[in-house]
């Protein structure tokens, strides 16, 4: 499963401290914002932060009026969709389960009306019994191993296989080892700081002003208010601190527990044989989420569709969705045999879009899914797929990102993936996302990725970072273009979102490593960041006949 949680930047920043110490056309129609190329490189930089508005909804503003690089959503729905709402558009969400009752989510899932809940009966025929409001393919389970590490379980594969499988799994249990430990004691250190200072001040809350009001006479004050100043730059607050941390050390007792646990079956309770695509009496028609740290799906759902300007929490990409949940993405990776099925399940209920923001570095049964991917196709379904957060250059044959559209930097196997890379929100050579992969064969385009806030489970909402972030902005972009467009195909859109995005010819840093640099066309397909003004605009230029693609 694609990490949303970039859990080893925090270390980093921690580390150091506790270890060491728009333009329009001319007359007569809109024209794309893309012209002239220098308008945009000569951008200035946004030297302010941003303020909470800004935060919410970056993925959304202008990089020419904002000096933000948004998409240009809020642009787009003033001064092209206004009130049109365009046709209803079915976009599937291949991922964790979704929070079904959340308030911003209400009104925006699909509904499957030919069948008839809790009646444990198949009434439309599809094969799948009670599937209101989409499939779950994971039954009970949630916690699984990473993809190699049940290869190596189950002996799947041939000896070079499996020799790197193993060699993988000890270098990243060893990591994930370290980084527990690590998270221990920053938050062991975070805490007795904490305490003595809240007892110093003889306050139960305190901010950064009040420790700058603390005269240090001893060592062990100097160095609690080192750690807490610190804290205070990456945080507002101790608590979100606190809870940052705790969340850190939940992901990497999990790595230890489950994802890279060789002795561990997350199977067991679906009752099937995962790695037989005949076997396909499993599942069940809830693809609700079954816990509430399982939010992946429902953030994901968020940026796609939340409900527009409701007064409550965030605004979805698409304002006239319909959002089908397809549970088949774990804690842990997904398997080939649920990804394929979850395709072909949406496509043949009516998906137009279908989101994947999932990825591993092995697939024992990648053709499974490149099968489905092909029908997807054929069935004139996009299919939005997350580049991944390793901060790695996928055209390297070494590295493995399934699924894609091509084997070993080949030919396309179809023209309806989007592969997306995370973007900041930060303007300049700080662009991309210092986690996002790149390619100039395997990544497509660019799009908004860290700290996006959208809907979490129980009503609430959060900020999350991650090309898996990036990936549903495109879907809902995609979804916006098919709606007010529907007779575009599927790899019509596609070409209509790489070529219509913004072409940022200034060098980015690639993986925050600043030796390493290069300009979007050299690490993408398409050279650009996703723009759903632009996008629009050759929509409509493209369904009167006037571009050809």
């Amino acid at each position: 499963m694609t990490n949303t949680y970039i859990k080893s930047l925090f270390i980093l920043s921690f580390s150091i401290l506790l270890f060491g110490c728009g333009s329009t056309s001319p007359a007569g129609g809109r024209g794309l914002i893309l012209t002239p190329v220098e308008n945009i490189d000569a951008t200035p930089l946004k030297i302010t932060d941003l303020t909470e508005d800004e935060k919410k909804n970056w993925g959304h503003l202008d990089l020419v009026a904002d000096t933000i690089p948004g998409m240009s959503v809020n642009k787009a729905y003033d001064e092209i969709i206004k009130n049109k709402k365009g046709t209803r558009t079915i976009v599937a969400v291949l991922d964790s389960g979704i929070d079904l009752n959340h308030e911003d989510l209400d009104g925006v899932l699909w509904t499957n009306t030919k069948e008839k809940a809790g009646n444990n009966i198949d009434d439309d025929g599809n094969g799948y019994v009670d599937d209101i409001h989409g499939y779950n393919f994971l039954g009970e389970s949630y916690n699984e191993q990473l993809e190699y590490v049940r290869m190596l379980r189950l002996n799947i594969g041939d000896a070079a296989t499996l020799s790197k499988a193993k060699a993988e799994l000890e270098t990243k249990y060893s990591e994930a080892l370290q980084g527990k430990q690590q998270y221990e004691q920053i938050l062991q250190a975070v805490k007795n700081a904490d305490t003595e200072v809240k007892k110093y001040l003889k306050k139960d809350a305190y901010t950064k002003e009040d420790l700058a009001g603390i005269k240090a006479t001893d060592e062990t004050m100097q160095r609690n208010l080192a750690v807490l100043n610190q804290m205070f730059s990456i945080k507002e607050t101790i608590p979100e601190v606190i809870k940052e941390l705790n969340d850190g050390l939940t992901y990497y007792s999990e790595q230890l527990n489950y994802n890279l646990n060789k002795n561990f079956n997350g199977r067991t309770p679906v009752g099937d044989d995962a790695y037989d695509l005949t076997d396909v009496n499993y599942g069940n028609g809830n693809p609700k989420n079954r816990f509430d740290d399982e939010s992946h799906g429902t953030h994901v759902a968020g940026i796609i569709a939340a409900k527009r300007n409701n007064g409550k929490g965030a605004n979805g990409v698409a304002n006239n969705v319909a959002i089908m949940s397809v549970r088949a993405v774990p804690n842990g990776d997904e398997y080939d045999k649920d990804i394929a099925r979850g395709i072909r399940y949406a496509v043949d209920n009516g998906a137009r879009v279908i989101n994947g923001s999932f990825g591993k570095s092995f697939s024992p049964k990648a053709e499974w899914v490149y099968e489905a991917i092909k029908y997807a196709a054929e069935k004139n379904v996009l299919f939005v797929h997350a580049a991944g957060n390793d901060g790695a250059n996928l055209d390297d044959p070494s590295i493995g990102n399934f699924p894609n559209d091509q084997v070993k930097n080949g030919p396309e196997i179809a023209d309806n993936v989007i592969t997306v890379g995370a973007l900041n929100p930060k303007y300049g050579s700080e662009l991309v996302a210092s986690y996002s992969n790149y390619g100039a064969i395997n990544v497509d385009v660019f799009a908004p990725g860290t700290d996006i806030y959208s809907t979490f489970p129980n009503n609430e909402y959060e900020f999350s970072p991650g090309t898996s972030m990036a990936a549903p902005a495109v879907a809902g972009v995609a979804a916006l273009v098919m709606s007010q467009y529907p007779s575009l195909t599927a790899a019509q859109v596609k070409q209509i979102i790489l070529r219509s995005g913004l072409p940022i010819k200034t060098k980015v840093i690639l993986s925050g490593d600043t030796t390493k640099s290069a300009s979007l066309d050299q690490i993408s397909t398409s050279g650009k960041i996703v723009n759903a003004y632009n996008a629009l605009v050759m929509a409509s230029k493209v369904v009167a006949g006037q571009i050809q693609l």
